[in-house]
């Protein structure tokens, strides 16, 4: 649990990151990223980050999206 903590306060995900987070694997995030599907992410380094609030953001969008 104070794992999930401490990567809630990051600024920066990794893929493996927002596997712990979502569920969704870390694989998925990395090919929604190849065909910019998803929130936006960009390269730090040789690493793919996405930024927090884009992540909260495109989940947001995701549960409005979603019907009751």
């Amino acid at each position: 649990m104070a794992e999930i903590v401490e990567q809630l306060n990051r600024e920066y995900f990794y893929a493996a990151d927002l596997e712990k987070l979502t569920g969704i694997p870390a694989s998925t995030w990395r090919y929604w990223a190849t065909v910019e599907q998803g929130p936006k992410s960009f390269l730090l380094g040789r690493r793919r980050v996405w930024r927090k609030a884009l992540v909260d953001e495109w989940l947001a969008a995701q549960e409005q999206r979603t019907p009751a």
